[in-house]
């Protein structure tokens, strides 16, 4: 699959710097480049976004807990000293 995307002359120069470090042809670093952070922030990312959305929606329903709580059910769930 063929794509043409536009650069910014300051990142086009960027990307064919690393190319000819590696030695390699500059079409092949950018998709190595673009996989890598396609591949890195797909599952985690919308775990993580899920996450906080529960947080979020925890607390507009009033079920949180103030830092002291939290911090003492901390230190009871893992003994850890009160300080």
């Amino acid at each position: 699959m063929t794509i043409a995307i536009s650069l910014s002359p300051e990142i086009e120069a960027l990307l064919r710097e690393k190319a000819d470090r590696q030695g390699q042809d500059i079409s092949v670093v950018a998709a190595q480049m673009l996989t890598l952070i396609l591949e890195s922030e797909t599952p985690d990312s919308q775990e993580d976004i899920q996450a906080i959305q529960q947080g979020l929606d925890d607390f507009d329903c009033g079920r949180f807990c103030s830092f002291d709580e939290f911090a003492e059910s901390q230190r009871r769930k893992y003994n850890l000293p009160a300080n």
